[in-house]
């Protein structure tokens, strides 16, 4: 359905057919585009209380009106909350794709953990999501989306070479189908330090997430999971009978696809071992701290300890402009790509993704580390001419990548591009550039084109809308004046 839906977009895109009501710029009145208040999917004292402080406060009116609009999107169209057998459990699509992703769903809902204290409806919502998640763990390690019908069929049956059981929407193995679950299990810990979540069914998923990364080493074979499509597009099969190009065994995590659900060329996608890492680092500290399960605590740091030394010796590699920059991806022979993705882990999000605190050589927020300059390096490669992804029209500028196409900048690299600045002068640019890019819509997009943002790709994409009122939420109670 992803792709199929892009290719139909992409056909009304270059035929000058799809594009908004509004020409690009301001609507004259902001037009009430929120779902009515009766047929929304769940509703939050806190963020409505979040939603009317803004309203309130900040000068720049279009920008509020965007923040009400978006913010709320995840609750409001995308997801569906119930108690199972005495425990919450909340199923959560993408917007306009019937299907749970563990990764969007956890970044669907990650920016309202800092409201959960004060709404404990909103906490038991994303309590449900990660019970949910436990579900989908324990029944294949290696979809990385899901159905809550267990009876619904998947489009993809027919074409894919996989072990496709039923629930399955996609099978597509990317590392961060896994780390995100933990993620957002962390922060909901240290949000509530409720570890009543933490049963056994989750301790059985969190083994799982541990034995399946082992897997993916491939130290002595190659696992047990292969993947091929019976399709024309490059970017969604893998080749050489499902297991991708060959590899070095270094000790680094294969990963089949990247978040984008795009083949990898390289099978050792570096910000996603990255991401790895920082995900293994958080649930040492629950285990240590929260449950004092020393086995699982003991399993992640001799698993840490692996990753540590193979970050550092094939991880960084020196670009003939940037000097020492983090690849996108390697193979452990010394191939490698520059480039950076926009779709999360990427290369310029791993300030967004790494804990504050967590102590190592390549920790990017760090000043004093080694990786906090590569990191620099590697940001202004990524957001130059240097990166064959990052695209600069007369719309604007930002990161896009294969899975959109060529000119098609994503809102998830601007708003990132935000997130990670410390910069006054290079956030506000980021919030002017979304501002005049959402297509007189009230949401942001999955892409839109860097000359035109009129033309643009799935206009319900809850990720990138919520991602956009957690950026929003951050400036506004750290740097206010911006949104004057």
């Amino acid at each position: 359905m992803k792709r199929r839906k892009f290719i139909r977009q992409a056909a009304l895109i270059s035929s000058g057919i799809y594009f908004s009501k509004y020409a690009a710029g301001t609507p004259p009145d902001f037009p009430i585009v929120r779902i009515d208040a009766a047929k929304r999917k769940f509703k939050s004292v806190a963020v409505e209380k979040a939603i009317a402080d803004i309203k309130n406060k900040i000068g720049n009116k279009e920008v509020a009106w965007l923040f009400e609009n978006c913010f709320p999107n995840t609750i409001d169209t995308t997801v569906d909350f119930e108690v199972l057998n005495g425990k919450p459990d909340t199923y959560v699509i993408t917007g306009d794709i019937d299907a749970m992703w563990l990764r969007d769903s956890s970044a669907q809902v990650w920016p309202y953990l800092s409201l959960i204290k004060e709404d404990k409806n909103l906490q038991q919502l994303i309590a449900g999501v990660i019970n949910r998640q436990v579900k989908c763990i324990l029944k294949d390690p290696y979809a990385n989306a899901f159905y809550k019908d267990e009876k619904k069929i998947s489009e993809w049956k027919e074409t894919d070479v996989t072990d496709m059981k039923p629930g399955i929407h996609e099978r597509k193995w990317e590392i961060d189908s896994l780390c995100y679950p933990i993620r957002l299990s962390y922060g909901y810990w240290k949000e509530t330090g409720d570890t009543s979540l933490f049963d056994k069914d989750w301790i059985a998923a969190m083994q799982v997430i541990i034995k399946t990364f082992r897997e993916q080493q491939r130290i002595s074979n190659d696992g047990p999971y292969s993947f091929q499509r019976k399709t024309t597009w490059a970017t969604d099969g893998v080749p050489l009978g499902g297991y991708g190009y060959p590899t070095k065994k270094v000790g680094l995590i294969h990963s089949m696809f990247r978040p984008s659900d795009d083949a990898t060329l390289f099978p050792f996608l570096i910000p996603s071992n990255l991401f790895a890492f920082y995900s293994l680092q958080q649930l040492a500290a629950i285990m240590q701290s929260g449950l004092n399960n020393n086995k699982i605590f003991e399993d992640c740091l001799v698993f840490l300890d692996e990753l540590n030394g193979a970050l550092i010796k094939y991880a960084v590699v020196n670009h003939p402009v940037h000097g020492d920059v983090f690849a996108y991806e390697v193979d452990g022979f010394g191939n490698h790509t520059f480039m950076d993705d926009a779709n999360v882990p990427s290369l310029l999000s791993l300030p967004y993704l790494e804990t504050p605190g967590q102590s190592q050589e390549l920790s990017v927020l760090n000043k004093k580390s080694r990786g906090y300059q590569i990191y620099q390096n590697t940001r202004k490669m990524v957001l130059s001419e240097s990166n064959p992804f990052f695209f600069k029209g007369k719309a604007a500028e930002g990161i896009g990548g294969p899975h959109a196409g060529i000119n098609m900048i994503w809102p998830l690299s601007i708003i990132m591009r935000g997130l990670t600045s410390n910069d006054d002068q290079e956030i506000k640019y980021c919030i002017d550039t979304l501002q005049k890019n959402h297509a007189g819509t009230g949401f942001m997009h999955e892409s839109f084109h860097k000359d035109d943002s009129t033309k643009f790709t799935r206009k319900w994409f809850a990720w990138a809308n919520t991602l956009f009122g957690e950026f929003i939420l951050k400036v506004y109670r750290e740097k206010p004046q911006l949104l004057s």
